[in-house]
């Protein structure tokens, strides 16, 4: 027997099903973020990066352009096992030099975006307004501004792209999240707390009256303790948009960088379930604040995993990746945290849940603990393996991506 026959055997003498298993990670996608392959600089040339975004690193190989971005995530893609989608911010627009500002992109500035999402198999594509990195951003503040003006302009700018969003679904037939995120908040201290918020609540009102096709296009809200630059006060709180979720029907987006560090994304998924029917996930890696590092398999991205799969929430928490790191090879970045994020859901889908939920509504905290614990030395990395090689991967990654970067990363000036 081969090691995934011991360890098919050892799983089942638990309840557990590899097979199952297996099949069932298969068809979980994980939509990958296109902001990794250049540091968040984008294709529309909106400016520097603002709004408390930031990269840190100068490695070799950054994407200049559209076809740079494609060939990268192409390679990075092709080592990533399972159904992938791609997540795009506004910002990555294909303009081929048209003057067009963001309040005004169309669908045909994404159409490159879809051919190269169909020619690469993927199931689908979702959206981000881009509320950050722009002249209009002013003082700090979009959809929460007093200038009514640049109010009306990032209204506009999410409309458009919730028409764009549409156009994804129909391409793809698969619905599109679009996420709504701003950088806006204060410094210091404010004086009122409460009007910028009801400005915000009146953009978002604005928004959502556009007449978006809602079986098609999955809006969302992504609230943010604090960022740089907004260390006192975040307009878009996590209250704030929980409320305004719930009261509009429309999704909340947990951004695991996005919380106090003592606060955990995990407990947050069961709670929200219990109210929502639908969940989105930005998994990152904060580091004491929210740093965007490379996800790794480690505690926390195991317990969001095994909150999404033994409350039987797969179809209902759609995962996004969210996190760039400019410090390293970028390619190995997005392969690394894709990656991650698969073991987390295969070691979730090998966990026997019925039977320790049993244990626990019976109080049997003794044995439940002793169960749990051997959980952990299941051989996991065997089901693993045999995944990979299934899905045509090998472990190592990282010598296709140092051939890459000596024949292409290299080239670049």
């Amino acid at each position: 027997m081969n090691m995934y026959d011991l360890a098919k055997k050892e799983y089942a003498e638990k309840g557990v099903d590899t097979e199952n298993a297996i099949n069932c990670l298969r068809d979980i996608p994980v939509s990958i973020h296109c902001w990794q392959g250049d540091d968040v600089i984008g294709l529309d040339g909106g400016g520097a990066l603002s709004g408390g975004i930031q990269t840190t690193g100068n490695y070799p190989g950054r994407a200049r352009n559209f076809e740079e971005l494609k060939a990268d995530i192409k390679e990075a893609f092709s080592l990533m096992p399972g159904k992938k989608r791609l997540n795009l911010h506004a910002s990555y627009a294909v303009l081929n030099g048209e003057q067009v500002d963001r309040n005004a992109y169309r669908p045909e500035h994404f159409k490159p975006w879809v051919d190269f999402a169909k020619g690469l198999g993927l199931d689908g594509i979702d959206f981000n307004p881009t509320m950050f990195s722009h002249k209009n951003v002013k003082d700090g503040l979009t959809l929460s501004s007093p200038d009514e003006d640049i109010r009306k302009f990032w209204v506009d700018h999410c409309i458009a792209c919730l028409k764009i969003a549409e156009y994804f679904a129909d391409e793809f037939t698969s619905h599109c999240l679009v996420n709504i995120w701003i950088p806006d908040g204060f410094k210091d201290v404010p004086a009122d707390r409460l009007t910028p918020r009801l400005r915000l609540k009146d953009s978002l009102d604005k928004i959502l009256a556009c007449g978006y096709d809602k079986s098609k296009v999955i809006v969302a809200v992504e609230s943010k303790v604090f960022g740089i630059g907004v260390e006192s006060y975040t307009v878009g709180s996590n209250e704030f948009y929980q409320n305004y979720a719930a009261k509009n029907d429309i999704c909340c987006l947990l951004d695991n960088g996005h919380y106090h560090p003592l606060e955990y994304v995990s407990d947050k998924i069961p709670a929200l379930l219990a109210f929502y029917d639908k969940l989105a996930l930005h998994v990152t890696r904060g580091v004491r604040w929210d740093s965007d590092h490379v996800v790794l398999f480690e505690d926390e991205l195991k317990e969001i995993a095994k909150e999404i799969v033994r409350n039987n929430a797969i179809d209902k928490v759609m995962i996004g990746l969210d996190y760039f790191d400019a410090s390293i090879n970028r390619l190995s970045a997005w392969v690394t945290g894709q990656r991650s994020m698969e073991k987390a859901l295969l070691y979730a889908l090998l966990i026997p849940h019925d039977k320790l939920k049993k244990l626990q509504d019976e109080s049997n905290f003794t044995e439940l603990m002793v169960a749990q614990e051997e959980v952990k030395d299941m051989p996991f990395g065997a089901v693993w393996k045999e995944y990979l090689s299934r899905e045509g991967l090998k472990e190592d990654y990282l010598a296709p991506i140092r051939a890459y970067e000596k024949n292409v990363l290299k080239e670049r000036k």
